[in-house]
């Protein structure tokens, strides 16, 4: 059986059922009627079993993380929380396994394990939308990439939220069975056979985007947020703030990360979401309310950020679609 075949899942105390069962599902189940040679799959436990799991189940598995440093295929089916390192003796047989030529495949918040392996230093990697920002502080020498469903750097794969697990799954599958045995497994799962990685993660823009301890900036931004019809420079919030735009700048710039034109966009596209979801306001009225002037512009925007076009994320998540009434 070649090395990649054997495939180790981490389960973890407070394991996360949905993540692990994905692992399960795609890599765990006997499919002799593929006609292919499949996987070898065991669980290994992070920490001295029982695992209790979110849901109050308890999950009893080996500890012997030998089978994790001789493993071919690791997956990490999430975490017990973005802040709690994982075990030493955990990370050192991650590293074995990858310095033998393993592959370690993480869903969502299992990110935070290779990422304190020190593997994914100087590539690209991914994770829940909601946890990227933090990601992204707490490790900064990786390349974290917000919007995408996966990224494949060759041995470390990264996947978003918990069901862009299953298109990360399916293509580790596809790269070592072929397309027609991933698309087979797809059908049994009942999901589409292929998401490209590059495929975006559909999320709200937060409304709290930033923070700021400074009032004058905070009452800025305010009146931006409520006049984004506007066209909007920065000259106009440093005036509203009563600083220079130089000092204004610098400042949004420090205590932010981003530059008050990069705010102004998120609140632009936060303000389409609302209404494209909430609405059935013409595109073209959408776009001047947002300050986008034009629908090419607005559409411009999203496809760049959201990695979609505004039709296509009012037909997804439209309220109407899901039986409450479009505001007018």
């Amino acid at each position: 059986m070649p090395a990649n075949m054997r495939v180790v899942a981490i389960a973890y105390n407070r394991l996360c059922l949905f993540e692990f069962g994905v692992a399960t599902e795609l890599f765990g189940l006997p499919r002799p009627e593929l006609g292919v040679p499949w996987y070898e799959y065991r669980v290994v436990a992070a920490s001295q079993a029982p695992i209790r799991t979110i849901g109050g189940v308890t999950l009893s598995a080996s500890t012997d993380l030998r089978h994790v440093e001789r493993a071919g295929t690791i997956v990490l089916p999430g975490w017990q929380g973005i802040d709690i390192e994982p075990p030493s003796a955990l990370l050192d047989a991650i590293r074995t396994a990858h310095n033998r030529g393993a592959r370690i495949m993480s869903i969502c918040s299992g990110v935070y394990v290779l990422a304190a392996s020190g593997l994914l230093d100087g590539h690209a990697a991914t994770t829940h939308w909601r946890y990227t920002d933090h990601l992204s502080s707490k490790y900064p020498k990786i390349d974290v990439q917000p919007n995408v469903l996966y990224v494949d750097n060759g041995q470390t794969l990264t996947s978003a939220g918990s069901a862009a697990g299953i298109d990360l799954g399916l293509h580790l599958i596809r790269r070592d069975h072929g397309s027609a045995v991933a698309a087979e497994v797809a059908r049994r799962l009942v999901t589409p056979p292929q998401r490209e990685g590059g495929q975006a993660q559909y999320f709200r823009t937060s409304r709290t985007l930033f923070e700021t301890h400074d009032h004058r900036i905070a009452d800025a931004l305010l009146w931006a947020e409520a006049n984004l019809e506007q066209s909007i420079a920065v000259p106009d919030l440093a005036r509203r703030a009563h600083m220079s735009v130089r000092n204004f700048s610098r400042r949004f710039t420090d205590e932010t990360g981003a530059t008050p034109l990069a705010w102004i966009l998120k609140q632009r596209l936060r303000r389409a979401q609302e209404l494209l979801e909430t609405t059935d306001v013409p595109l073209g009225d959408v776009a001047i309310t947002c300050g986008f002037a034009t629908v090419e512009t607005m559409r411009h925007h999203f496809r760049r950020e959201l990695g979609t076009s505004p039709t296509h994320y009012r037909t997804t998540f439209s309220r109407q679609e899901a039986g409450i009434p479009a505001q007018k």
